[in-house]
């Protein structure tokens, strides 16, 4: 009986064993599977914002391109040339706001600011309270001031008693910024931090975001350090958000604060050194970057990554700086109009804010980003041998667990918005310093409801919010996509291969993503494995304000939309929201030249007349950019089964 009874626990016992390896086994792919997805979903999310950013980067081409002609173009017209050239704005300008209203129940600083100052903002803030225009500018006037006296590269001491926090990109995450200070205390004497880049646009709390740091800057000169990022530039701002937000939550002097952000900006420092051997920047290094180039450099200068040194004759010298100055809207004085960096220094400063580390060998073009450059590991040793350094912290790049070190443990990124692209898409980090210590990370995430969901649920929400944006990308290519998949349908089958299908997406979107893997969530596939290539665009189409518009109008005015709209708030000097036909009709063409975009001038007229709704001679064009807007079907059915 005993012998038996043993023989059969031990069956059974093999038997849970096995069960529990497979249920094991299954559950780790499981996870696998769900990770995977979660990458695709990230891999869409990180290339459609490098792709933007590179849309950006191309402006610059067109600007130089647009300066060169603008000149000609407005010849007849000086007024408005003398509309948009003032003066700058100092304090006497700014008298009328003197008055902070008894009715305003907002934050009340005390100039001189005190770490009082620091709370009193904090609380305001975490209340939805908005600071008084007064305020914002006394603020980014002192800060500028201080800012003035400055290098380009603030040397950072530490010491066993007192470390060093460094923060990434914030990009106006207020509830981020607040989570670290709870952490981490908020800065004073005895808690330094450095801030390092991009604190603006993308976030609905830029404004929030600045103002707490400036003000714990002015409140601790010593002992807060702001680096200069790719978006502490005017013209980016006009893009990511910033400049809507200051002129949504200012209305009244919504356009002073941006023209003094515009000269702070280009006075923050363009990176630090920490205790002689660690160099901080926000995006990275090139093979040329020069270091003692860089401590000299009039970096104040540099106002935007798109606006390049002009290059030529003096007298065609002389035009673009006119233009420059009339898209700006705003320069110090005459002498200072014709003031720039050389191309030479101009590109040092672009490879430090927007380059990337790679894995591999070398230094070559940011072809992802259009700017800067991808550096490798031997890139990194030869920079830190050259100048006696042992590691670059940069930030620039979004990680999925808020940091990441590579080349050997030389390069660190930190990136401290969490939740950047969707809740629960990366957590965020920080860094903590100490003399002679290796770097310390932490990381959090700020939670809602949506990061407390199963992963399964979150990884579905993440998928489909990047699969929509995909789709919105392909549909503004449904033109050239259905001649590239035609010219490889020899047979006029209306289907493909997958792998032709995913060529012909590589090739038209340049985007670089698994879309072979991707394409079981776009189109159809017969059981022969044939892609119905005309179901990439069933479930999603582009709204016509214009009915009678062709398509291939439509998708040009949708796909460069974020670049038009910026082009046309730079001729908007006054933000009003008005621009005249003339205008119009004029950039139009000079956008069309230079794109080469194959839109006739009959139909702009068509379209510009469209737009004049009132038939007074003017465009709200902003307005007219918002009718462009994607339907996507599937979601539409789904609402009406809710009704």
């Amino acid at each position: 009986m005993g012998c038996g009874s043993s023989s059969l626990n031990s069956k059974k016992s093999e038997r849970v064993l096995k069960a529990t390896l497979v249920i094991q086994n299954w559950y780790r792919g499981y996870r696998a599977r769900l990770r995977a997805r979660l990458q695709y979903a990230l891999a869409i999310f990180e290339s459609i914002e490098y792709a933007d950013e590179q849309s950006q980067m191309q402006l610059s081409d067109f600007f130089s391109f647009m300066l060169e002609n603008y000149t000609h173009i407005r010849k007849d017209d000086p007024e408005l040339s003398n509309q948009l050239l003032k003066s700058a704005k100092d304090r006497q300008d700014y008298m009328g706001l003197r008055e902070v209203p008894d009715s305003y129940d907002g934050p009340r600083l005390q100039f001189p600011l005190t770490f009082t100052d620091i709370v009193l903002l904090i609380e305001a803030f975490k209340h939805q309270k908005t600071l008084h225009a007064y305020y914002v500018l006394e603020v980014l006037l002192e800060t500028k001031k201080f800012l003035k006296q400055r290098p380009n590269f603030t040397h950072v001491k530490t010491s066993l008693s007192k470390g060093l926090t460094i923060c990434g990109d914030l990009h106006g995450k207020l509830d981020d910024l607040l989570l670290i200070f709870y952490k981490n205390g908020l800065p004073s004497e005895s808690n330094p931090y450095l801030f390092n880049g991009d604190f603006v646009d993308r976030g609905k709390n830029s404004i929030e975001v600045l103002m707490i740091l400036l003000v714990s800057f002015l409140v601790y000169p010593k002992d807060i350090h702001l680096n200069r990022g790719n978006h502490e530039d005017f013209m980016m701002n006009m893009r990511y958000g910033f400049t809507k937000e200051i002129l949504n939550k200012y209305k009244l002097h919504g356009k002073k604060i941006l023209q003094t952000l515009e000269e702070v900006f280009s006075w923050i420092p363009v990176g630090a050194i920490i205790d002689n051997e660690i160099l901080v920047v926000h995006g990275g290094i090139s093979e040329s970057t020069d270091l003692n180039l860089l401590h000299r450099i009039e970096r104040n200068k540099m106002k935007s990554v798109l606006l390049p040194p002009a290059a030529g004759t003096s007298t065609e010298l002389e035009k673009k700086k006119t233009g420059a100055i009339i898209m700006s809207g705003l320069i110090t004085s005459k002498h200072s109009s014709s003031e720039q960096l050389s191309k030479h220094e101009w590109e040092q400063i672009i490879d430090i804010l927007w380059s990337d580390p790679r894995g591999i060998k070398g230094c070559f073009p940011n072809t992802g980003r259009g700017g800067g450059c991808y550096f490798g590991p031997d890139i990194t040793a030869n920079m830190l041998t050259k100048y006696h350094l042992k590691k670059i912290i940069r930030s620039h790049e979004c990680m999925p667990e808020g940091y990441e070190v590579c080349h050997d443990g030389k390069v660190v990124t930190v990136f401290s918005a969490s939740n950047y692209y969707e809740d629960g898409s990366n957590r965020g980090a920080y860094i903590r310093m100490g003399y002679g210590m290796a770097p310390e990370f932490f990381q959090y995430q700020v939670t809602n409801s949506t990061c407390l969901q199963p992963l399964h649920e979150r990884v579905n929400a993440m998928e489909s919010s990047a699969i929509r944006i995909l789709k919105e990308r392909i549909i503004s290519r449904k033109t050239d996509l259905t001649h590239a998949f035609q010219v490889r349908d020899h047979s006029k089958s209306g289907k493909i291969s997958v792998t032709q299908w995913a060529f012909s997406m590589e090739s038209i979107l340049g985007l670089n993503l698994p879309w072979r893997t991707l394409s079981l969530h776009l189109v159809n596939i017969d059981k022969d494995g044939y892609v119905d290539y005309m179901s990439s665009f069933q479930d999603i189409l582009i709204e016509k304000p214009v009915k009678e518009a062709e398509s291939v109008v439509i998708e040009t005015l949708y796909r460069y939309r974020p670049d038009l709209q910026m082009i046309f708030n730079i001729i908007d000097s006054d933000h009003s929201g008005q621009i005249s036909m003339e205008e119009f009709r004029a950039m139009w063409k000079l956008f069309s030249s230079h794109y080469n975009v194959q839109i006739g001038d009959s139909q702009i007229d068509e379209l510009a007349n469209t737009m004049d709704l009132n038939k007074d001679g003017s465009i709200d064009f902003n307005e007219f950019l918002k009718a462009f807007y994607v339907v996507h079907k599937y979601e539409k059915l789904k609402k009406s089964d809710t009704k």
